[in-house]
């Protein structure tokens, strides 16, 4: 075999790697309900961040797609103009260097760099600024493998606890589920009782870490009403697949009456896994409490 037709199998090889890759990522991003409405799940009015952050994703990939032709049109224009002629022998005319064309290629991907930069660090302000006075302030416990949530300024709190842990999705009727008004600015607060998890409602376009011992936050205001799919966007254990929640975003009236029906208190850090007290040791009940080991 010739190295050219080791060449041509060594590229088919390759190419049909990179297009299993492609049809399985893509299999892959079907796996959320959420995610199969496209490579967006959400529309521009499910919160007061969601028109922000659609248009910061999609002109990043317009600005991302441009560079990219000019690129490709460039690499094919040289190909095709600097080949090597019929009948010609050795190599080109050699150019050590080209001063203003160095300076061009240089000065441009950092402009490029620092154009994404300024665009991405403005809108991450916005969408990661506190409010100083929310009007529902929620605590979000994680935990594995479900979660808890204290519902602050109302002194209430809704304790979610899996029926069952056997690897089948969860019935979306069962799952703990968080209730937020419509139109009110909410600030969750995110914390863990025993591992690194993640708070991740798709439609919401926001994620982030839970992590032991620190509180992390999302600020945001949801401005249309509905049920969203929640979970564990961080692999916690044997069970994070039914690490799931809903999200029910209603009107006042609706909200207030579903705090009725929620016990008084709050479940703070004293039902974590490792409770840091006086004595070291865990309080009397937690893990009934909690639903865990």
């Amino acid at each position: 075999m010739s190295s050219q037709d080791r060449t041509g199998s060594r590229r088919a090889k390759i190419f049909k790697v990179s297009g299993l890759v492609v049809v399985a990522a893509l299999f892959l991003s079907g796996c959320s309900s959420e995610v199969q409405k496209g490579w967006l799940p959400a529309e521009r009015d499910t919160t007061n961040h969601t028109g922000r952050i659609i248009d910061l994703w999609v002109n990043s990939w317009i600005a991302a797609l441009v560079i990219g032709v000019i690129t490709w049109g460039l690499i094919i224009w040289c190909i095709v103009a600097y080949r090597r002629r019929r009948n010609e022998t050795g190599y080109p005319r050699q150019i050590s260097y080209n001063l203003p064309l160095e300076v061009f290629y240089l000065t441009i991907p950092i402009f490029m760099v620092l154009v994404l930069f300024y665009f991405t660090d403005r809108d991450q302000q916005i969408i990661d600024a506190r409010v100083e006075d929310p009007d529902v302030i929620i605590d979000v416990r994680g935990k594995q493998w479900s979660w808890d949530f204290n519902y602050v300024l109302e002194d209430k709190y809704s304790s979610g606890v899996q029926a069952q842990l056997d690897g089948e999705p969860g019935v979306p009727e069962t799952l703990p589920t968080l209730y937020l008004p419509v139109n009110q600015t909410v600030e969750f607060r995110l914390n863990s009782r025993d591992v690194i998890h993640s708070f991740w409602v798709p439609a919401f376009l926001q994620k982030r870490d839970m992590i032991p011992e620190r509180e992390n936050y999302i600020t945001l205001t949801p401005t249309s009403e509905g049920v969203f799919e929640g979970k564990c966007a961080e692999l916690c254990g044997e069970y994070h697949s039914e690490m799931l929640f809903n999200v029910a975003v209603v009107s006042e009236e609706e909200y207030q009456a579903h705090l009725e029906t929620l016990e008084d208190g709050q479940l703070g850090e004293e039902y974590d896994r490792n409770p840091q007290t006086v004595t070291g040791e865990s309080p009397s009940g937690a893990d009934e409490q909690i639903g865990q080991d």
